[in-house]
């Protein structure tokens, strides 16, 4: 086992506002990946690196949250380049750019839906 995680789910209550958040924050569009009485968007990840993906879901029973579990976002080579457009983007940062020692720099941010996310960087 490479990685304790391979996939995540975000809940959102409103679909295409959240792919609009998530497409503009990460530049990079989100894709539309529809299921059975769910709507669900793919965020870019790269399936051959064995890295983690995950999506937007929207569905009946499946409710924001800024409790519980934290998702952590690649914040690419500076998380300041992403964290700096959540506010425009419709988000709320509730801890800028912090340094974690060795492990880099992580910042937490309340998406449209009013769930909390993490970005992540080691610079």
């Amino acid at each position: 086992m490479t990685n304790a995680g391979s996939w995540f789910e975000i809940p959102v209550t409103d679909y295409n506002r959240a792919k609009t958040f998530y497409s503009t924050i990460l530049g990079t569009e989100v894709m539309d990946a529809p299921m059975d009485g769910m709507k669900y968007g793919v965020l870019p990840h790269d399936p051959e690196s064995h890295g983690i993906g995950g999506g937007i879901v929207e569905m009946p029973n499946f409710t924001p949250s800024q409790e519980g579990t934290t998702v952590y976002l690649n914040g690419g080579e500076d998380l300041n380049a992403p964290l700096s457009k959540v506010e425009a983007a419709g988000g709320k940062v509730v801890m800028p750019k912090t340094p974690i020692g060795e492990n880099g720099f992580m910042a937490q941010f309340i998406d449209t839906e009013g769930n909390k996310v993490a970005f992540h960087s080691m610079k």
